[in-house]
Protein backbone atom coordinates (compact mmCIF):
# COMPACT_ATOMS: atom_id res chain seq x y z
CA UNK A 1 0.00 0.00 0.00
CA UNK A 2 2.82 2.58 0.57
CA UNK A 3 4.80 1.39 -1.99
CA UNK A 4 1.77 2.25 -3.85
CA UNK A 5 0.89 5.78 -2.96
CA UNK A 6 4.89 7.04 -3.60
CA UNK A 7 4.80 5.48 -6.78
CA UNK A 8 1.63 7.72 -8.07
CA UNK A 9 3.07 10.48 -6.35
CA UNK A 10 5.85 10.66 -8.61
CA UNK A 11 4.59 9.92 -11.38
CA UNK A 12 1.91 13.06 -11.01
CA UNK A 13 5.07 15.37 -10.07
CA UNK A 14 6.44 14.03 -13.30
CA UNK A 15 3.16 15.00 -15.62
CA UNK A 16 2.84 18.41 -13.70
CA UNK A 17 3.03 21.45 -15.91
CA UNK A 18 3.32 24.80 -14.39
CA UNK A 19 -0.17 27.14 -16.00
CA UNK A 20 1.07 30.36 -18.29
CA UNK A 21 1.17 32.85 -15.95
CA UNK A 22 -0.84 36.51 -17.82
CA UNK A 23 -0.65 39.80 -16.37
CA UNK A 24 -2.42 42.82 -18.36
CA UNK A 25 -2.38 45.24 -15.47
CA UNK A 26 -1.70 48.62 -15.83
CA UNK A 27 1.34 48.51 -13.45
CA UNK A 28 2.68 45.06 -14.94
CA UNK A 29 5.50 45.59 -16.48
CA UNK A 30 6.76 48.06 -14.13
CA UNK A 31 6.03 46.00 -11.49
CA UNK A 32 7.89 42.79 -12.85
CA UNK A 33 11.16 45.07 -13.68
CA UNK A 34 10.69 46.12 -9.92
CA UNK A 35 10.16 42.58 -8.74
CA UNK A 36 12.90 41.35 -10.75
CA UNK A 37 15.54 43.95 -9.55
CA UNK A 38 14.68 43.22 -5.66
CA UNK A 39 15.02 39.71 -6.03
CA UNK A 40 18.33 39.40 -7.80
CA UNK A 41 19.60 41.53 -4.89
CA UNK A 42 17.57 40.15 -1.94
CA UNK A 43 19.60 38.97 1.27
CA UNK A 44 20.30 35.01 1.00
CA UNK A 45 18.83 34.71 4.62
CA UNK A 46 15.43 35.73 2.87
CA UNK A 47 13.35 32.83 1.33
CA UNK A 48 10.16 32.58 -0.35
CA UNK A 49 8.42 30.96 2.38
CA UNK A 50 8.97 34.13 4.73
CA UNK A 51 7.80 36.54 2.25
CA UNK A 52 4.57 34.54 1.85
CA UNK A 53 3.92 34.38 5.89
CA UNK A 54 5.25 38.42 5.27
CA UNK A 55 2.13 39.01 3.01
CA UNK A 56 -0.72 37.21 4.93
CA UNK A 57 0.80 38.95 8.30
CA UNK A 58 0.39 42.34 6.72
CA UNK A 59 -3.05 41.79 4.88
CA UNK A 60 -4.08 40.47 8.67
CA UNK A 61 -2.52 43.65 10.27
CA UNK A 62 -4.24 45.93 8.09
CA UNK A 63 -7.80 44.36 8.80
CA UNK A 64 -6.43 45.08 12.52
CA UNK A 65 -5.45 48.77 11.83
CA UNK A 66 -8.60 49.66 9.89
CA UNK A 67 -10.48 47.87 12.85
CA UNK A 68 -8.81 50.49 14.96
CA UNK A 69 -9.88 53.55 12.81
CA UNK A 70 -13.27 53.22 14.13
CA UNK A 71 -11.77 54.48 17.18
CA UNK A 72 -8.63 56.93 15.42
CA UNK A 73 -8.73 57.67 11.85
CA UNK A 74 -4.62 57.96 11.86
CA UNK A 75 -4.99 53.75 12.26
CA UNK A 76 -5.54 53.71 8.73
CA UNK A 77 -1.49 55.22 8.05
CA UNK A 78 -0.28 51.82 9.23
CA UNK A 79 -3.07 50.13 7.48
CA UNK A 80 -1.47 51.59 4.02
CA UNK A 81 2.20 50.76 5.60
CA UNK A 82 0.84 47.09 5.81
CA UNK A 83 -0.58 47.16 2.26
CA UNK A 84 2.73 47.99 0.68
CA UNK A 85 4.33 45.06 3.20
CA UNK A 86 1.46 43.08 1.66
CA UNK A 87 2.45 43.88 -1.84
CA UNK A 88 6.21 43.07 -1.33
CA UNK A 89 5.36 39.39 0.41
CA UNK A 90 2.32 38.48 -1.80
CA UNK A 91 4.14 39.76 -5.03
CA UNK A 92 8.16 39.05 -4.80
CA UNK A 93 7.71 35.34 -2.96
CA UNK A 94 7.21 34.15 -6.25
CA UNK A 95 9.84 36.17 -8.09
CA UNK A 96 12.24 35.01 -6.07
CA UNK A 97 11.48 31.17 -6.02
CA UNK A 98 12.06 32.05 -9.68
CA UNK A 99 15.00 34.38 -9.96
CA UNK A 100 16.84 31.48 -7.34
CA UNK A 101 15.18 28.23 -9.53
CA UNK A 102 13.33 27.09 -6.15
CA UNK A 103 10.44 26.96 -7.99
CA UNK A 104 7.45 24.69 -5.98
CA UNK A 105 4.78 25.29 -8.23
CA UNK A 106 2.38 22.80 -6.89
CA UNK A 107 3.15 23.95 -3.60
CA UNK A 108 3.61 27.66 -4.23
CA UNK A 109 0.42 27.65 -6.18
CA UNK A 110 -2.01 26.17 -3.23
CA UNK A 111 0.03 28.05 -0.38
CA UNK A 112 -0.01 31.55 -2.12
CA UNK A 113 -4.07 31.47 -2.93
CA UNK A 114 -4.83 29.94 -0.17
CA UNK A 115 -3.12 32.85 1.82
CA UNK A 116 -5.40 35.38 -0.52
CA UNK A 117 -8.33 34.19 0.38
CA UNK A 118 -7.49 34.20 4.21
CA UNK A 119 -5.98 37.47 3.96
CA UNK A 120 -9.36 38.83 2.15
CA UNK A 121 -11.25 37.39 4.75
CA UNK A 122 -9.18 39.54 7.41
CA UNK A 123 -9.28 42.48 5.26
CA UNK A 124 -12.71 42.67 4.76
CA UNK A 125 -13.41 41.96 8.82
CA UNK A 126 -10.97 44.84 9.42
CA UNK A 127 -13.01 47.18 7.12
CA UNK A 128 -16.83 45.72 8.13
CA UNK A 129 -16.06 46.87 11.83
CA UNK A 130 -14.30 49.91 10.96
CA UNK A 131 -17.09 52.05 10.37
CA UNK A 132 -15.99 53.22 7.08
CA UNK A 133 -18.56 51.53 5.33
CA UNK A 134 -20.95 49.32 6.31
CA UNK A 135 -21.34 45.57 7.17
CA UNK A 136 -23.17 44.42 4.25
CA UNK A 137 -21.14 46.49 1.76
CA UNK A 138 -18.25 44.60 3.11
CA UNK A 139 -19.37 41.09 2.91
CA UNK A 140 -20.41 41.77 -0.54
CA UNK A 141 -17.15 42.20 -1.58
CA UNK A 142 -15.59 39.17 -0.33
CA UNK A 143 -17.78 37.43 -1.66
CA UNK A 144 -17.80 38.57 -4.97
CA UNK A 145 -14.18 38.67 -4.45
CA UNK A 146 -14.43 34.98 -3.58
CA UNK A 147 -16.58 34.11 -6.92
CA UNK A 148 -14.21 36.05 -9.14
CA UNK A 149 -10.87 33.87 -7.27
CA UNK A 150 -12.97 30.71 -7.47
CA UNK A 151 -13.40 31.43 -11.17
CA UNK A 152 -9.78 32.10 -12.08
CA UNK A 153 -8.73 28.91 -10.12
CA UNK A 154 -10.99 26.95 -12.15
CA UNK A 155 -9.13 28.35 -15.54
CA UNK A 156 -6.07 27.76 -14.34
CA UNK A 157 -6.84 24.26 -14.15
CA UNK A 158 -8.98 23.59 -16.95
CA UNK A 159 -7.07 25.63 -19.31
CA UNK A 160 -3.40 25.64 -17.77
CA UNK A 161 -3.52 29.87 -18.24
CA UNK A 162 -3.72 31.66 -14.78
CA UNK A 163 -4.92 35.43 -15.21
CA UNK A 164 -3.33 37.28 -12.55
CA UNK A 165 -5.47 40.58 -14.01
CA UNK A 166 -8.90 40.94 -15.48
CA UNK A 167 -8.29 43.84 -18.19
CA UNK A 168 -6.39 46.71 -15.98
CA UNK A 169 -7.13 45.35 -12.85
CA UNK A 170 -4.78 43.30 -11.05
CA UNK A 171 -4.34 43.03 -7.19
CA UNK A 172 -1.82 45.76 -7.36
CA UNK A 173 -3.69 48.33 -8.75
CA UNK A 174 -6.59 47.05 -6.29
CA UNK A 175 -3.76 47.85 -3.38
CA UNK A 176 -3.44 51.37 -4.86
CA UNK A 177 -7.01 51.92 -5.28
CA UNK A 178 -7.34 51.10 -1.78
CA UNK A 179 -4.34 53.03 -0.40
CA UNK A 180 -5.89 56.41 -2.17
CA UNK A 181 -9.07 55.45 -0.59
CA UNK A 182 -7.48 55.29 2.52
CA UNK A 183 -5.72 58.83 1.87
CA UNK A 184 -8.45 60.41 1.36
CA UNK A 185 -10.52 58.55 4.53
CA UNK A 186 -8.12 60.50 6.93
CA UNK A 187 -9.42 63.80 6.03
CA UNK A 188 -13.42 62.56 5.96
CA UNK A 189 -14.80 59.29 5.78
CA UNK A 190 -17.77 60.69 3.49
CA UNK A 191 -18.13 61.57 -0.30
CA UNK A 192 -20.99 63.32 -2.02
CA UNK A 193 -23.08 61.96 -4.79
CA UNK A 194 -25.73 63.66 -6.38
CA UNK A 195 -26.48 65.82 -3.75
CA UNK A 196 -26.53 62.88 -1.00
CA UNK A 197 -23.88 62.16 1.91
CA UNK A 198 -22.73 58.64 1.52
CA UNK A 199 -19.23 56.98 3.10
CA UNK A 200 -16.89 56.92 0.57
CA UNK A 201 -15.71 52.93 0.90
CA UNK A 202 -19.41 52.51 0.77
CA UNK A 203 -19.43 54.03 -2.78
CA UNK A 204 -16.15 52.10 -3.70
CA UNK A 205 -17.05 48.83 -1.81
CA UNK A 206 -20.58 49.05 -4.07
CA UNK A 207 -18.36 49.53 -7.37
CA UNK A 208 -15.76 47.30 -6.74
CA UNK A 209 -18.87 44.79 -6.08
CA UNK A 210 -20.48 45.12 -8.87
CA UNK A 211 -16.79 45.40 -10.77
CA UNK A 212 -15.91 42.47 -9.55
CA UNK A 213 -19.29 40.67 -10.32
CA UNK A 214 -19.37 41.70 -13.75
CA UNK A 215 -15.79 40.40 -14.65
CA UNK A 216 -17.07 36.86 -13.14
CA UNK A 217 -19.96 36.60 -15.61
CA UNK A 218 -18.06 37.85 -18.19
CA UNK A 219 -14.86 35.81 -18.13
CA UNK A 220 -16.91 32.43 -17.24
CA UNK A 221 -19.20 33.17 -20.06
CA UNK A 222 -15.59 33.44 -21.92
CA UNK A 223 -14.17 30.53 -20.57
CA UNK A 224 -17.02 28.19 -20.73
CA UNK A 225 -17.51 29.15 -24.23
CA UNK A 226 -13.60 28.49 -25.05
CA UNK A 227 -13.63 25.00 -22.98
CA UNK A 228 -17.25 23.64 -25.49
CA UNK A 229 -15.32 24.64 -28.67
CA UNK A 230 -12.18 22.16 -27.61
CA UNK A 231 -14.84 19.48 -25.97
CA UNK A 232 -18.26 19.95 -27.98
CA UNK A 233 -20.81 17.23 -27.69
CA UNK A 234 -20.51 14.38 -30.04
Amino acid sequence: MGEQVVTTTAKDEAGFESARRVNQGLTARLEKRALQWMAGRAPRWVSSDQLTALGLGAQIGAGICYALSRFDRRALLPAIVCLALNWLGDSLDGTLARVRRQERPRYGFYVDHMVDVLGAVALMCGLGASGLLHWPTAMAMLIAFLVLSSESYLATYTLQCFELSQGIFGPTEIRILLILGSLAALRSPYSTVFGHRVLLFDLGGTIATLGMAAMAIAVAARHTAQLYRQEPLP
